[in-house]
């Protein structure tokens, strides 16, 4: 039976969280942001805490860096937060810098959503009406995220439905650590990662793209074998940027999932954990956390600290509102918005 706890408060209303069970792995996932705060691996030597977050709901509202949300309603950044539909020009709420990130000043990920659990299929049902003007979007728009867990992983489908033609372009934005989170916390640059992309899109110094895409070949993004961050980037200068990957591979159930190509493997500094990333999304923003600094402690009293863990987000491309010769992320009626994303982890 799976049991819906109160975990604190937020505008009036109740946090809740669900611990979703199975195997080795328990995984906690709030209604809040539809947040995963814990991903615990238990093995020989005991639980590893394998993503960053906080041991309790109140940290969150101020204190996170997006820490384990659903990001939207278009995450990543959209330059000078403008774009232009059916001949209007829109201006969305510029929260950083002079940018728009991850759905603006309340994203998201800074929501609370209904939440249901289904015990049967080991899952939780988390809906949000995001309505018209929200953030400077246009539209009503229905979305509904379901995490479900089992032998194949930790399954995470998002759906949206508008009521208009609008933008939409979710991700989902754990930071990991396979090395374990704990007073202690590794550095992930001895982390080792292959992204099955062969090409990525440089940025300005505001992190917005340049309307290019470029080859990895011999670059510091070049992750098609898998390679150690620290001798990818030995300058320290960090990564925060969206690679292409080859082709969509995410089918529509767990079990077509086993034989599709895997997008992203991560492994721990030890080697005994890794992570697989199954997407049907065109990118992967890859962010090594360079610029992590959190003032207060994480979990069992963790802090955080630059490259304390690493993001790989699934999503469309960034500004692609402004670079119309890349993938469409307008949706509608006609053509909702969807994206199957399985993350797999593995113990020696």
């Amino acid at each position: 039976m799976i049991e819906v706890k109160k975990i604190g408060r937020f505008e009036g209303h109740d946090v809740l969280e669900v611990e979703l069970q199975h195997g080795d792995q328990m995984v906690s996932i709030m209604n809040y942001g539809c947040v995963v705060r814990d991903w615990q691996l238990a093995g020989a030597a005991g639980v590893r805490h394998i993503v960053l977050g906080f041991d309790s709901f109140e940290p969150y509202p101020e204190y996170s860096p997006s820490f384990g949300i659903i990001a939207g309603r278009v995450a990543n950044r959209t330059a000078r937060g403008r774009f232009k539909l059916a001949g209007k020009e829109y201006q969305l709420v510029c929260n950083n810098g002079n940018n728009h990130l991850h759905g603006g000043a309340k994203g998201l990920g800074k929501c609370l959503w209904n939440m249901q659990a289904d015990t049967a299929t080991n899952a939780i049902m988390l809906e949000y009406r995001s309505v018209d003007n929200e953030q400077g979007y246009p539209g009503n728009v229905d979305f509904n995220i379901t995490f479900s867990l089992d032998d194949h992983g930790l399954h995470c489908r998002m759906h949206g439905m508008p009521d208009r033609e609008t933008p939409i372009n979710l991700a989902q934005h754990n930071y990991y650590n396979l090395d374990g989170v704990g007073s202690s916390v590794g550095n992930i640059r001895e982390h080792s990662l292959q992204l099955h992309a062969d090409s990525y899109l440089p940025v300005d110094d505001e992190l917005i793209p340049l309307g290019q895409i470029q080859e990895v070949q011999g670059s510091r993004f070049d992750f098609q074998k898998l390679r150690r961050i620290a001798e990818a980037d030995p300058d320290q200068l960090g990564h925060d940027h969206n690679v292409v990957l080859a082709e969509p591979s995410a089918a529509d159930d767990a079990a077509a999932e086993v034989a599709a190509g895997v997008a992203a493997t991560l492994v721990s500094a030890d080697s005994t954990v890794s992570l697989e990333m199954i997407t049907d999304q065109r990118g992967i923003q890859l962010y090594t956390g360079k610029k992590l600094d959190v003032s207060v402690p994480g979990h069992q009293g963790a802090r955080f600290r630059s490259f304390g863990g690493v993001c790989l987000e699934p999503q469309g491309f960034p500004d692609a509102l402004n670079n119309p010769a890349w993938p469409s992320i307008m949706c509608s009626p006609e053509k909702p918005y969807k994206q199957n994303l399985t993350m797999r982890v593995k113990q020696q």
